[in-house]
């Protein structure tokens, strides 16, 4: 009788992992991709339909608009419907401007947390030297 086992030996064994390890990595990666591309598919078409509303809506706007002019030039002539219209429209749009203007400059200031942060070190800068200068005293 053979006493031999058949059983495999570490260094099979150590190799195996390392190849099976190597596969499913590299199963994983393709699947992370295959993944990925079919989000950035839809989210593509996401953006597609996103960006169609948003023409429909201009649109929309615009002829809200003219429904604006047409319906003061009832009362008032034409002209001057779309005149009073357009400055109305363009009073809005100054002040969103304004409030964009200063949410922006707002946004562009310096965090405070840099100048505590420069506080800070400055702080422990000066107990540092302050330490290291009595330990330099006798």
């Amino acid at each position: 009788m053979d006493d031999r086992d058949d059983s495999p030996t570490l260094g099979r064994l150590v190799e195996q992992l390392s190849e099976q390890t190597t596969r499913l990595v590299r199963a994983e990666i393709a699947l992370a991709k295959a993944e990925m591309s079919a989000k950035a598919k839809a989210s593509g078409i996401g953006v597609g339909l996103i960006a169609c509303a948003g023409v429909i809506v201009a649109y929309a706007i615009g002829v809200l608009i003219w429904s604006a002019v047409l319906g003061l030039g009832e009362a008032w002539p034409l002209w001057l419907s779309a005149l009073v219209i357009s400055v109305v429209m363009l009073l809005a749009a100054g002040g969103l401007v304004a409030g964009g203007v200063r949410l922006l400059q707002r946004a562009a200031k310096r965090p405070e947390s840099i100048d505590r942060v420069r506080s800070d070190i400055d702080t422990v800068r000066s107990h540092l030297a302050t330490a290291s200068h009595k330990e330099d005293q006798p």
